[in-house]
C-alpha cells in the first residue's frame, strides 16, 4: 500500500541479502463503480509467479463491483496489458500459486459452498475443479518443486485416520495433500528449539469463593508481546492506543486454568470477565526450567442477574470469513468467559454465502444451559437502507437476505427494511438497527449521499430496538438516537458487538458492548426480548448503572413511563454508578441535553447519588457514563453506558422538538432524491410502493412538527 494507500503489485530486485528499489506494475485506476464495502480505486492481491518469472497470475476487481475480485493475467511490467483468466468470488483467500510446470494453479475458493476448499484451474483459466472438500477451510495452497504435492492451511478438526494429527478443534494446522491420490498429512513439530531459557506459567482463575472461574486472560512479556498456551486459539485486538503499546491487545480464553510454556522473564497477567466482575491484575516472574503458579482472583462488583438483569450480545457473527472455524458449543464457552447470559448469533452473507446457515434453526441452540441461551438470528444486510438484525424468528430465515446489490438479482431497493420489518414481526420477531454511526450524520449537507432507513421505520412504527452502543461511536450514535426521542418515539437502547470470534485479529470479542435486560425472574428468551421490547434495559462495555424514580409519590424504573397532571413538579432520581474501569462523567440527559453532571471522586468508578430535578412538561431522562479516552481492558473507543429513557407526560402533551422533527423531515427528503436516481427496481409498481412508505414517513414526521427548512 506504498502508493496512497492502496492495494497495488511492486516488483523488486533481491541481490546479496537486500531488497532493491520496488516498481510498481499496476496501474492506478478509478473503477467508476459503485461499490459499497470497497474503494472505488480497483485493488490488486496476491501476486504468483509464472515459472520463467515474467508473468504474474493476480487478484483484482477490475470490473467488479462486490468482492475481492478475480484471476488477471499480465506480464510482469509496468502497465503491461491484463486480462481476467476466470471471475469467482473467494472471500480474500484465494492466495493462487502457479505450478513449476506452468500449466497448473491452485487457488481457494468456496464457489457456491460456505467454506473455503481447494480448486485448480489452468494458467489460462478454463473451468476449475475441486482437489480438497469438507465442512471447513482449506487455504493458502503452495505446490512443492515436483508438483505432486500441495502444503495448506485448515481450520478443522483432526482428519479421522490420522494418527499424527495434534491439531486442535477449529484451529489451524498445516496439511500436505498428493496428488495423484489424496492422501492428506498433517504437518507438526516433533520438537521445539528455544532461543532462550523457558518456563512454565500456570494460571488460575477463581471468584472470592475460590471457585475457578472462566475469563478472558491476557498475559504480557516485558516488551508487551502477549503469550498463550499451545491449546488456545490467539486473538489480538486492534483497539490500543498506538503511542502507549507497541503490539496490539492479545488475549485468549480460559476455561479458568491454564499452563503456558513461556520464556523465562517477567510477565503481566491481565483478566476480564465483564462488567460484573473487577479487573484482575498480577506481576510475575518465570524463572528457568521452573513452573511458577499464580492465582488471580476476581472479586464480584454487583450480581446482577440476582436482581434480574441479564446481559446479552445482540450482534455476533459466529463464523464470518476468519482464521478458525467456529461451532455453538466453542461461542459458548468464549461468551461465558466474557461474562455473558445470552448471545444472538446474527447469520448473515459474507458476499455470496451465508457461512452459518446450516445452524439456524427457530428457538434456542441445544448447547444453552440454565444460564446460558445461544440463540441463530438474522442480520438482514442492505448495502442501501441499513443493516438490521431479526431476533427471534420463530418460523424461516428470511431470504435472499438482502437488497440493493447492485449488479445482481437483488439490485432492486424493494423490499425496503420496512417490508421485511412485518416479515419478521408476522413470526414473532424483534427488529433492530445496528452499528449506525462513527461521524455525525448531516443531511442538509449536499455532498453527503443520505440513505439510511432508520428514521422511516421509526416513523411507520416497525423498529424495536436501536444498537446505541455497537460498531460505532456511542456518543454520536447517541446524538441521533436522542434526537427520535424528542419527537415522541419511545426507542429502547440495545447492544451488539458485531463480534467475528473465529478471526485471530480484529475488533472485539463477543460481549465488547453488551445489553442488560431486566426480566425480574430466571433466564427466559422469550421474557428476555420482551424486556428489550419493553425498554427496561441499558447498555454498556463496563459501567453499570442503577437509576430508580420518584414522581408523585411511587418509584419507577428504566423504561417506565407515567402521566402526571399539568404544572410543575419534582422528579427524584437515585443513581447509583459501580464500574471496573474508571469513568470520567457521569449524567443526567433530559430531552437530549445534560442537565446534570453528577460528582464523582477517588478512582472515579462508584457513585451513589439522590437528585431532585424540576420537572416543567412532558419530557425522557436517560444516565449515561463514559470515559474521555480508551481504557484498556475494554477493547472499545471508550467505557461508556447508558439507560433506556424513562418517559414523563405531563398533562396529556406528547414529547415534541420542532427542529429535531424538521433534521428528519430533511433526511427523509435526501432518501427520496437518492431512490428517485436508482435504476435497479424490477417493475415501476416497485418503486412506486417504496416512495410511498416514505411519504408515510415524511407525513409522520410533518405532523410531529417538522419542516424542511431549519438544520
Amino acid at each position: 500500500t506504498a502508493f496512497e494507500g492502496r492495494w497495488h503489485i511492486f516488483v523488486a530486485p533481491f541481490e546479496y541479502g537486500r531488497l532493491g528499489m520496488p516498481v510498481r506494475i499496476t496501474e492506478d485506476r478509478n473503477s467508476g463503480l459503485p461499490r459499497y464495502y470497497y474503494s472505488v480505486w480497483d485493488h490488486y492481491l496476491s501476486p504468483t509467479w509464472s515459472p520463467d518469472s515474467r508473468e504474474l497470475i493476480v487478484v483484482s476487481n477490475r470490473g467488479r463491483i462486490y468482492g475481492s475480485g478475480g484471476f488477471w493475467r499480465m506480464e510482469a511490467r509496468p502497465s503491461a496489458e491484463m486480462r481476467e483468466l476466470w471471475y469467482e468470488e473467494t472471500t480474500w483467500k484465494a492466495r493462487p500459486d502457479w505450478a513449476r510446470d506452468g500449466r497448473r494453479v491452485v487457488y481457494s475458493g468456496y464457489h457456491g459452498r460456505q467454506w473455503n476448499q481447494l480448486w485448480l484451474m489452468t494458467g489460462e483459466g478454463g473451468d476449475p475443479i475441486q482437489l480438497t472438500y469438507g465442512e471447513f477451510d482449506a487455504t493458502n495452497p503452495r505446490w512443492s518443486p515436483d508438483g505432486n504435492r500441495i502444503v495448506f492451511t485448515v481450520n478443522s478438526d483432526c482428519a479421522p485416520r490420522d494418527a499424527e494429527c495434534q491439531g486442535l478443534p477449529g484451529g489451524t494446522a498445516l496439511r500436505i495433500v498428493n496428488l495423484p491420490g489424496g492422501n492428506r498429512v498433517t504437518v507438526r513439530a516433533t520438537r521445539l528449539t528455544y532461543a532462550r531459557p523457558h518456563g512454565t506459567l500456570d494460571v488460575t482463575v477463581t471468584d472470592s469463593a475460590g471457585r475457578v472461574l472462566p475469563a478472558r486472560v491476557s498475559v504480557f512479556d516485558s516488551a508487551g508481546k502477549s503469550h498463550v498456551p499451545e491449546n488456545a486459539w490467539r486473538h489480538g485486538d486492534e483497539a490500543f492506543v498506538r503511542s502507549e503499546r507497541k503490539f496490539e491487545y492479545g488475549y485468549f480464553h480460559s476455561e479458568g486454568h491454564s499452563v503456558l510454556d513461556v520464556p523465562a522473564g517477567r510477565y503481566t497477567v491481565e483478566v476480564w470477565k465483564g462488567p460484573e466482575f473487577t479487573v484482575g491484575r498480577r506481576i510475575v516472574t518465570v524463572g528457568p526450567e521452573e513452573v511458577t503458579r499464580t492465582n488471580v482472583p476476581l472479586r464480584r462488583i454487583m450480581d446482577l442477574p440476582q436482581a434480574g438483569w441479564w446481559g446479552g450480545d445482540l450482534h455476533v457473527h459466529m463464523n464470518y470469513g476468519g482464521h478458525y472455524r467456529n461451532w455453538p458449543a466453542h461461542l459458548r464457552r468464549q461468551a461465558q468467559a466474557e461474562g455473558l447470559h445470552v448471545v444472538e448469533n446474527l447469520i448473515v452473507n459474507k458476499e455470496q454465502r451465508i457461512p452459518d446457515i446450516a445452524y439456524w434453526r427457530p428457538g434456542i441452540d441445544p448447547v444453552s444451559l440454565r444460564d446460558f441461551i445461544l440463540a441463530h438470528a438474522e442480520e438482514y444486510h442492505t448495502s442501501w437502507w441499513g443493516h438490521t438484525a431479526l431476533l427471534g424468528l420463530r418460523e424461516y430465515f428470511v431470504l435472499p437476505n438482502y437488497v440493493g446489490y447492485v449488479n445482481t438479482a437483488a439490485g432492486s431497493l424493494s423490499p425496503m427494511n420496512a417490508d421485511i420489518f412485518d416479515l419478521a414481526h408476522s413470526q414473532g420477531g424483534l427488529t433492530g438497527y445496528v452499528h449506525p454511526f462513527d461521524l455525525r450524520p448531516d443531511p442538509f449537507n449536499a455532498n453527503e449521499a443520505v440513505r439510511y432507513e432508520m428514521p422511516i421505520d421509526v416513523a411507520l412504527g416497525k423498529l424495536d430496538y436501536f444498537e446505541v452502543m455497537g460498531y460505532s461511536d456511542h456518543l454520536i450514535t447517541s446524538e441521533f438516537w436522542y434526537r427520535l426521542l424528542n419527537c415522541g418515539f419511545r426507542i429502547p437502547a440495545g447492544a451488539g458487538t458485531d463480534a467475528f470470534p473465529n478471526y485471530a485479529s480484529l475488533r472485539g470479542p463477543p460481549g465488547l458492548v453488551r445489553v442488560y435486560a431486566r426480566t425480574d425472574g430466571a433466564l427466559d428468551h422469550s421474557a428476555w426480548l420482551n424486556a428489550i421490547r419493553a425498554g427496561r434495559t441499558f447498555v454498556t462495555n463496563a459501567p453499570i448503572i442503577g437509576v430508580g424514580f420518584q414522581l408523585g409519590g411511587a418509584w419507577y424504573g428504566i423504561g417506565d413511563s407515567v402521566a402526571i397532571p399539568a404544572g410543575e413538579d419534582t422528579l427524584r432520581a437515585q443513581i447509583t454508578l459501580r464500574s471496573n474501569t474508571p469513568v470520567d462523567h457521569l449524567e443526567l440527559v433530559h430531552n437530549g441535553k445534560v442537565i446534570l453532571e453528577l460528582p464523582l471522586r477517588g478512582d472515579r468508578t462508584r457513585a451513589d447519588t439522590l437528585v431532585d430535578v424540576p420537572v416543567n412538561g412532558s419530557g425522557w431522562y436517560v444516565v449515561r457514563a463514559y470515559a474521555n479516552r480508551p481504557r484498556l481492558p475494554v477493547l472499545d473507543l471508550y467505557p461508556f453506558a447508558s439507560t433506556s429513557p424513562f418517559y414523563v407526560t405531563s398533562g396529556g402533551q406528547p414529547i415534541r422538538s420542532a427542529d429535531d422533527a424538521a433534521y428528519f423531515v430533511k433526511w427523509i427528503d435526501r432518501v427520496m432524491e437518492e431512490v428517485e436516481k436508482h435504476t435497479g427496481w424490477n417493475s415501476a409498481t416497485e418503486k412506486e410502493s417504496v416512495l410511498e412508505r416514505i411519504a408515510q414517513a415524511r407525513a409522520e414526521f410533518v405532523s410531529r412538527g417538522g419542516q424542511a427548512s431549519g438544520r
